[in-house]
């Protein structure tokens, strides 16, 4: 199975399918070879890319400012540019929702 992020320098890029409108923000499992979360916000005026990131920032216990959307803005496939120091707690993730 294809990893859903992968190191670039001093950045971790992690691959992501959101899908906006649920009743809470939540991991979904993997789809693709991406992190299938559940985005509690509409995907209008950015409201969702909003609570992807804070969503990000507390699941991985760091600063939303650190967060940025590198891909995908407009679209449910992005990628998430995250700081490398996340990677340890991002594995952990990764290797529970493979379960």
């Amino acid at each position: 199975m294809a990893e859903c992020f992968r190191i670039a320098g001093e950045l971790l890029l992690l691959d992501i399918k959101a899908v906006p409108g649920s009743s809470k923000s939540q991991i979904a499992g993997l789809s693709e070879g991406r992190l299938r979360i559940k985005i509690a916000a509409s995907p209008e005026d950015g409201k969702a890319n909003t609570e992807l990131r804070a969503f990000l920032a507390k699941l991985l216990g760091c600063p939303r400012k650190d967060i940025t959307l590198v891909a995908g803005e407009k679209s449910r496939l992005k990628t998430a540019a995250l700081p490398l120091g996340v990677k340890e707690k991002l594995d952990e993730i990764v290797k529970e929702v493979r379960k």
